[in-house]
């Protein structure tokens, strides 16, 4: 009896500490998970429908007739019923880092260096409709068009990276030869919107009118005061009523987008495959912790009738038991506790912005499991405290 009760706790002690290592990963990536969700994009991303728009070059025969395209576009979406704002931009956020540009600042030194920034072409409205933060300057107008001096606005990590305590308008910028029709004066500064992955750095980005760099592959985005799925079909519509042969795909409400894309969808599936099977242990090592003191119990009932035949208490009994219980449940937790710190400094690829050390979940986990394997103790420890010594001791 002695040998497998010994056998018997190295197990759950096992258990316990897979359980431990288990939950506390489990934890860190929920927590993990739910602040990479809640992560600030620096815009509204409620009420806003989405759909790319790809217009085949047979349908026009200049730039001119793409901006022409663009504007018809952008004015059927504003007036569709219940739309507040429309606007197009070539990348549409929280989706990749790119495409990249070579930056040269007019009036520095140049030694060659590579200044990469996000590119971003965009209409006059896209900073209105996502509901972005203007920190100094202006908005693109209409009037930036093709006529007009080049334009640009940056966000707020370009101009803390590169005009460190400057005021960045008026400054201009081109590319790495500074070719005329490359250069570009900064009118505005924008907080940093989230162009990249959601656990991806802020990389610095340049926006620029859409009207002076034509593209035919872009994405409309609107903003509505009802559910932005009831707005998609129509916003469909009005794209194609333009043109029938202009191509739309992947209509798709910015929230939802953010939910179902490809980072969330890994941080999230990461937490509910380790939440499953800390579950399981969780569940099995507390059984553990059951089976061994109920066994423990019964090979020491003659123990139990002795002592409370020369006058032990039942509280003295119930202590007795549950002291046996409690050492398992530590060592158990504490061994997991190490265990799990290691483990969660291996996945910490998958952790954002939660340390290994967080020591609010090391805590929770340790006090759940170590109150429920207390509990799963205490209905054996009770049932000892009620043994009738002389049945346990005509047992013998």
């Amino acid at each position: 009896g002695t040998l497998w009760r010994r056998v018997g706790a190295n197990f759950v002690v096992l258990e316990l500490a897979i359980a431990v290592v288990l939950l506390v990963s489990a934890g860190l990536l929920g927590k993990s998970f739910y602040r990479l969700i809640h992560v600030d994009l620096n815009f509204r991303p409620d009420h806003l429908a989405m759909v790319t728009v790809s217009v085949p070059e047979t349908l026009y025969a200049k730039d001119a007739d793409l901006v022409r395209m663009q504007r018809q576009i952008l004015a059927k979406a504003k007036e569709l019923p219940g739309v507040e704002s429309a606007g197009i931009t070539t990348v549409p956020p929280v989706g990749f880092d790119g495409p990249i540009d070579w930056l040269r600042f007019i009036g520095r030194p140049y030694d060659g260096e590579h200044n990469v920034v996000n590119e971003r072409n965009v209409t006059a409205d896209y900073m209105r409709t996502l509901q972005a933060k203007l920190l100094r300057g202006r908005f693109f107008t209409s009037t930036d068009d093709e006529t007009h001096p080049k334009v640009a606005i940056i966000n707020k990590t370009l101009a803390k990276l590169y005009y460190p305590g400057q005021d960045p308008i008026g400054q201009r910028f081109g590319n790495t030869d500074l070719a005329p029709e490359s250069i570009k004066e900064i009118v505005g500064v924008v907080d940093d919107i989230r162009e990249g992955p959601l656990d991806s750095q802020i990389r610095p980005a340049v926006y620029e009118p859409i009207d002076q760099n034509e593209s035919s592959y872009f994405t409309l985005i609107a903003r509505t005061g009802t559910s932005e799925g009831s707005l998609l079909p129509t916003l469909v519509g009005a794209v194609q009523s333009v043109n029938a042969g202009v191509g739309t795909a992947d209509p798709i409400g910015m929230e939802e987008r953010i939910r179902v894309g490809p980072t969330a969808y890994m941080h999230r599936s990461a937490a509910w495959l380790v939440g499953g099977f800390a579950v399981l242990a969780f569940l099995l090592s507390v059984t553990g912790v059951y089976g061994v003191i109920a066994y423990s119990v019964g090979q020491r009932t003659r123990e139990i009738g002795i002592r409370m035949a020369l006058g032990a208490g039942r509280g003295s009994v119930c202590k007795l038991v549950l002291r046996e219980a409690g050492w398992l449940a530590m060592l158990g937790v504490a061994l997991g506790l190490v265990c799990s710190v290691g483990a969660a400094t291996l996945m910490h690829k998958l952790l954002f912005a939660t340390p290994a050390w967080d020591m609010a979940t090391l805590a929770a986990v340790a006090a759940v499991l170590g109150a429920a394997a207390m509990l799963a103790s205490y209905i054996p420890a009770n049932r000892a405290a009620y043994v009738n010594p002389v049945e346990a001791l005509r047992a013998e």
